[in-house]
């Protein structure tokens, strides 16, 4: 089975996490997904198949005769989609043979136009999979859930050499949570990959230090015509906290290694306002400074408007991955080896954001990100190409080769 095929099934098994639900996993939808995979471990001949109670699937393909002495790999996707985005009742739709134009996505208005996304001119000819406009598509990251599922298919099925392959597949990576419960013991990998990432052939070692942040504002609700000198409007106070972080440090102006503030909510009204950021930056010195700036700003507009009134909380989501992985360079260089093998050209680029392998980096397990093919996350505007997912495929199948090969 091609990996497009299993990944047309997946994405119609709605698996959005919610970070507002205390719970782990956050969801309890993500368990009809992770059963799907644990069934079809089994009936692939995969091993020490589990799904636990916080919704980690693990599974294992022992090592081939002789190869016991391979460094043991592991490969790691989420299950989870993004909760920025409707994402149940998904209908995936195929552009066959892709001509490069518009793709207009039934009557919703929704368009994935080249002028927005000019990396459409290199998908032409492609069979292009997008959703129909309503919901997102699910590539994220249930693109690489079916490329690691088809690669153990290909170890199994034409007994490709291979050390001990190690399989997880993750909840909650979308709210930062994926790495929270994963048993590095128990997965049993000396390294591993996470599939989580951009188009075919991409390679992410180095990616965004990032916290969440949660502001909230006291109003005081007073009748317009006696509020002279007593109202304190808490949804101007949050427009205005909004509008003293820099203009131009949010994620339309940034790229490459810039890092921004990102408002993701505000729910507000006279008595009371809540405000949600995502913060990200790639050096640890420049997103302190981020961090400063949300709390100096809490500072100032307590004194305008009284102690208490804007309360500025933050946490940690994950850290750069870099001084994990360079210390095992070879986990890049093997990469980039096996994505030219693949007949892909390998693309070295800082993530703008994080997967799980970022924080499994700093418990133990060296793990950076390769692409799965896909584009436009976390919206409507998602898409992946049938080429692509293959490509991926064959890279991770050039990765385990290599390795076999160390034994």
């Amino acid at each position: 089975m091609r990996a497009y095929e299993r990944f047309l099934k997946y994405v119609t098994v709605p698996t959005q996490s919610d970070d507002e639900s205390g719970m782990s996993p956050s969801t309890p939808e993500q368990f009809g997904l992770a059963e799907v995979l644990k069934d079809e471990l089994i009936a692939l001949g995969c091993t020490d198949v589990l799904v636990t109670d916080k919704c980690y699937t693990y599974a294992k393909i022992p090592a081939t005769k002789g190869y016991e002495g391979a460094p043991k790999i592991g490969f790691i996707a989420h299950i989870d989609t993004s909760p920025d985005y409707r994402g149940d009742g998904v209908i995936p739709i195929l552009w066959d043979n892709y001509n490069g134009g518009e793709m207009h996505l039934n009557n919703c208005g929704i368009v994935i136009s080249p002028e927005v996304f000019p990396h459409l001119e290199d998908l032409v000819g492609r069979t292009v999979i997008t959703a129909d406009g309503y919901t997102l598509l699910g590539a994220d990251d249930k693109a690489g859930v079916a490329e690691i599922m088809t690669l153990a298919e290909r170890l199994i099925t034409e007994n490709i050499p291979h050390g001990e392959i190690c399989i997880a597949f993750t909840p909650d990576e979308e709210i930062g949570e994926g790495a929270t419960h994963f048993d590095i013991e128990r997965f049993g990998a000396d390294f591993a990959y996470t599939v989580d990432g951009g188009e075919e052939g991409s390679l992410e070692y180095e990616n965004f230090n990032a916290y969440f942040a949660r502001v909230e504002i006291k109003g005081i609700s007073v009748h317009p015509g006696e509020a002279k000198g007593k109202m304190v409007n808490a949804a101007l106070v949050g427009c205005e906290f909004n509008s003293a972080l820099p203009t131009f440090e949010i994620p339309r102006q940034t790229d490459g290694y810039q890092g921004f503030f990102h408002l993701t909510d505000f729910v507000a009204d006279v008595n009371a306002a809540k405000l949600y950021y995502i913060v990200r930056d790639h050096s640890a010195e420049s997103m302190k400074a981020r961090l400063d700036t949300l709390f100096d700003i809490e500072e100032a507009l307590n004194e305008k408007y009284g102690e208490e009134t804007v309360t500025v909380s933050v946490r940690e989501q994950y850290r750069n991955m870099k001084e994990k992985i360079e210390p095992c360079m070879h986990l890049i260089d093997n990469a980039r080896l096996a994505t030219e093998r693949a007949g892909a050209v390998p693309k070295t680029l800082p993530i703008r954001g994080g997967t799980d392998g970022a924080r499994l980096s700093f418990m133990g397990l060296p793990c950076p990100n390769l692409g799965t093919g896909g584009y436009a996350f976390h919206g409507p505007y998602e898409h992946i190409t049938v080429e692509g997912m293959d490509t991926v495929v064959n890279i991770l199948t050039e990765i385990v080769k290599i390795y076999a090969k160390e034994a």
